[in-house]
C-alpha cells in the first residue's frame, strides 16, 4: 500500500502537468503555424507539387501527429480535474493506490502499472507505461 498523496506531491504534479500541457500547445501552436486542425491539413492538401503520394503520406502523418497531442491535452486536462479529488492517483481498474513513482513519470496515469499492462495486452499493443 502507498502512502496517501499529500499536497505537496499533489501541487509538484500539477506543476508537471501544467508545464507538460503549455509545452503541448506550443508544440501545436509552431506545427499548424496557429492555423487549426482542418485548416492546416488543407494547407497540405493544396500545396503544388508532383509528389502528390508523398504528400498523402505525409500529411497522414502530420494529422497522426496532432491527434495524439490533442490527446494527450484532452488526458492531462482530466488528470488536473480528478487532481483535486480523492480518486487522483487510485486505479480505476484495481482500486489500488498508482505509486509516486509512476506519477512523477506519467502524472495522467488513470491505472497502476499491472492493470496498464494487462489493457494493453488485451489490446494487442505496448505501450512504455512509466514505473
Amino acid at each position: 500500500m502507498n502512502p496517501p498523496l499529500d499536497k505537496m506531491a499533489r501541487d509538484a504534479l500539477r506543476s508537471e502537468l501544467l508545464l507538460r500541457r503549455e509545452a503541448l500547445l506550443a508544440t501545436l501552436a509552431l506545427h499548424q503555424g496557429g492555423e487549426s486542425r482542418v485548416q492546416h491539413a488543407r494547407e497540405l492538401l493544396l500545396q503544388d507539387g508532383d509528389d502528390a503520394p508523398q504528400r498523402d503520406a505525409d500529411r497522414e502523418v502530420d494529422l497522426a501527429f496532432t491527434d495524439h497531442e490533442r490527446h494527450e491535452l484532452a488526458d492531462i486536462g482530466a488528470a488536473l480535474q480528478r487532481l483535486d479529488n480523492e480518486d487522483y492517483g487510485v486505479c480505476t481498474d484495481c482500486g489500488a493506490d498508482i505509486p509516486l513513482a509512476r506519477l512523477k513519470v506519467q502524472p495522467q496515469a488513470l491505472r497502476c502499472v499491472g492493470c496498464e499492462s494487462s489493457q494493453e495486452a488485451r489490446k494487442g499493443g505496448v505501450t512504455h507505461v512509466g514505473m
